[in-house]
């Protein structure tokens, strides 16, 4: 039987201005232990931070807020999806209505701070379309929810979430089929912007099978190796410093790693993770962090062609 009260998951998070960059357009939450009265909920959004998207990080910031409000409501309904059938429709609810819920709440949130903070204009300026006014405001969104039974993920435009699984077997469950190209991106302020979002859906049958690593991190992050299989080699050595060092020794250096990826993307760089706890999946009591031992390297856990300094 799963206690609801446990603590399962240890978190990390951090995010760093891009080289160059006025203001950091990224925003991210990490909360909650991911116990059943307690869910942890992970998101990371990426303002798109051109001149047409001027509010971009703003509509960031109210991104991650409204998932996290729809997420909360999604987990409270999730502690009874043993129940038969609820399971079926809490997939369906998660499909197809969440991301609708998700983007007119995003939509009405950044229409009202516009109505809130109108731009000085000429005398006889027409009204922008609403179309023109969300514009300012676009941003991709990644956002999980992990409760005892259940982890979901939900992703509109790029960035990276991976995950690595119970016997080290690493995924990037909502990666698109084809990469995006240069800075185009799907985005909240999309005309139907809600058909664009990617879901991931994994029930938790056997509490020794729970993944024991979940990364989201903004395109700053992948950006700045050369290929996918710089990234993949980062998020193996984030899983393996984590295991020898445990969670306070890499929340240490993360924003060394942050900086120096950011160095050479050029872009905003942010992370959050959750480490999942042994005892959660053992039944014993809940440990802390393991302590990193003193010879810990303040480098990232992987090198690559273009990130490679130390």
């Amino acid at each position: 039987m799963v206690t609801l009260g446990v603590r399962r998951w240890e978190t990390l998070s951090g995010s760093v201005q891009g080289v160059g960059k006025k203001r950091n357009q990224d925003w991210f939450t990490c909360q909650g232990t991911g116990s059943g009265a307690d869910p942890l909920l992970l998101a990371v959004a990426d303002g798109h931070g051109s001149a047409a998207h001027a509010r971009s990080e703003i509509g960031a910031r109210i991104a991650v807020d409204r998932f996290v409000g729809r997420a909360e409501l999604f987990a409270r309904a999730a502690v009874d999806c043993h129940e038969p059938g609820r399971l079926a429709r809490l997939m369906t609810y998660a499909r197809d209505d969440f991301p609708r819920a998700l983007v007119q709440d995003w939509r009405e949130a950044a229409l009202g701070h516009w109505d809130r903070h109108r731009p000085v204009a000429d005398t006889g300026a027409p009204e922008p379309r609403q179309s023109e006014k969300l514009l300012l405001y676009g941003t991709t969104l990644i956002g999980a929810v992990l409760t005892p039974w259940l982890f979901v993920a939900w992703q509109i435009g790029d960035g990276d979430i991976a995950v690595v699984e119970h016997d080290g077997t690493l995924s990037r469950p909502l990666a698109p089929a084809e990469e995006d190209l240069g800075d185009e991106t799907e985005s909240l302020c999309g005309r139907e912007a809600w058909s664009a979002v990617r879901m991931h859906w994994a029930p938790v049958f056997d509490q020794s099978r729970t993944p024991r690593l979940v990364v989201l991190s903004t395109d700053g992050l992948s950006k700045s190796f050369a290929s996918a299989d710089g990234y993949r080699q980062f998020v193996e050595g984030l899983d393996g410093r984590l295991a020898s060092e445990g969670s306070a020794g890499v929340r240490e250096v993360l924003p060394q790693w942050l900086e120096q990826a950011s160095k050479y993307s050029g872009d905003d760089t942010t992370l959050t993770a959750a480490l999942r706890h042994v005892s959660a999946v053992t039944g014993g009591p809940p440990d802390g962090p393991p302590e990193a031992p003193d010879s810990a390297q303040d480098t990232p856990p992987m090198d690559t062609e273009r990130n490679t300094e130390t």
